[in-house]
């Protein structure tokens, strides 16, 4: 993902989207909570969405960095075998 101004957005409706603060494109993100979801939040669903989109960019990091360091570990593993001892 490029590196843009992002922006969290209550649609009125139970709706929360996360989209690109420099652009109409669609939504990265979109969380709908149900009437009864909105009833036990009590209105607070614009600060549960922020939650997850941030638990959800976290563990996206998270994985991006098992999957790095995987990545170089592997690259590591094949260097050696490509080289000769003598």
């Amino acid at each position: 993902m490029s590196t843009s101004l992002l922006e969290i957005v209550d649609l009125g409706d139970g709706e929360v989207i996360l989209q690109r603060a420099d652009d109409d494109s669609e939504p990265l993100v979109s969380i709908q909570f149900s009437e009864e979801a909105c009833a036990y939040l009590m209105e607070n669903n614009l600060e549960v969405a922020k939650v997850m989109i941030q638990a959800g960019i976290q563990a996206a990091a998270k994985i991006a960095e098992m999957s790095g360091l995987e990545m170089e570990s592997s690259q590591s593993v094949k260097k050696a075998e490509q080289r000769t001892l003598h």
